[in-house]
This record gives C-alpha cells, sequence and structure tokens, in this order.
C-alpha cells in the first residue's frame, strides 16, 4: 500500500462512554495506521464529513447508547450525499444480533460488539485494506 490505512473514530449523540474509542485508536495507531478521532457529541453529517475531508479508508463508529442502528443509518446516508460512499463504514459498541444484521443489510462492513477482540478489529481492517487495493 502506498499510504498507511486511515481511519476515522467517530462518537455521536451524547454517548460519553469513550474508553473504547480512545483504546482503539492507540491500537490502530500501534498497528501503523493513521488515525483520527473526532471526540464526542459529534453529529452523523459532522463524523462524514471528517471522513471526506481526512480522505478516511475507513470510518469507525463506537456507540454504547444502543444507538448504532440510528446513527449508522444516517452516517451511511450522509456519506452517499457526500459522493464518499467507498468509505467503509464499521460499528464498535453496544448491539444486538438484530442489529448486527440491519447494520450488515445496510452496508456496514464489520460490527464489534462489547468484549471484543482489538486484535480481531486491527486484523478486519487490513483484510480490507488488502481487498480495497485488488479493486
Amino acid at each position: 500500500m502506498s499510504r498507511k490505512t486511515k481511519v476515522v473514530i467517530g462518537k455521536v449523540g451524547c454517548d460519553i462512554h469513550e474508553r473504547g474509542a480512545l483504546t482503539m485508536l492507540n491500537v490502530l495507531r500501534d498497528a501503523g495506521m493513521e488515525v483520527v478521532y473526532t471526540g464526542r457529541y459529534q453529529t452523523e453529517e459532522g463524523v462524514a464529513n471528517v471522513a471526506v475531508s481526512e480522505d478516511a479508508d475507513v470510518l469507525a463508529i463506537s456507540d454504547l447508547s444502543g444507538s448504532l442502528v440510528i446513527i449508522c443509518k444516517k452516517v451511511i446516508n450522509e456519506l452517499k450525499r457526500l459522493n464518499a460512499a467507498d468509505i467503509k463504514v464499521i460499528a464498535g459498541g453496544l448491539m444486538t444480533k438484530d442489529d448486527i444484521e440491519e447494520l450488515t443489510a445496510m452496508g456496514v462492513v464489520a460490527s464489534f460488539g462489547t468484549g471484543s477482540s482489538f486484535n480481531d478489529s486491527v486484523v478486519f481492517i487490513e483484510k480490507l485494506m488488502v481487498e480495497k487495493e485488488k479493486e
């Protein structure tokens, strides 16, 4: 790959639980990726705009309020509106099996629930980038 994989980690709404997002930021950086964290209290439009302006490969949405389906739907719609549907969206946080099915159906490429291995996320993103290079 000619440049580092770039990941934007977004926190939308009033979810103040950011330990997972901050830990993921460090894990991805340690794996050699460039990572931008939007900080808390963002809007769906805001995180989509950051992902576009940062030329992100992946937009990781972190949420522990149980709102990932609602948030990701709005984020994906905003990415489409910005002609940036090529940015891959992954979700992390609190979700049910039904949520995961719904997230997958709307185009979220991976969902990592609470307790998921950070290494699994790194490996998934690395494989995703290998596939992207082949396109």
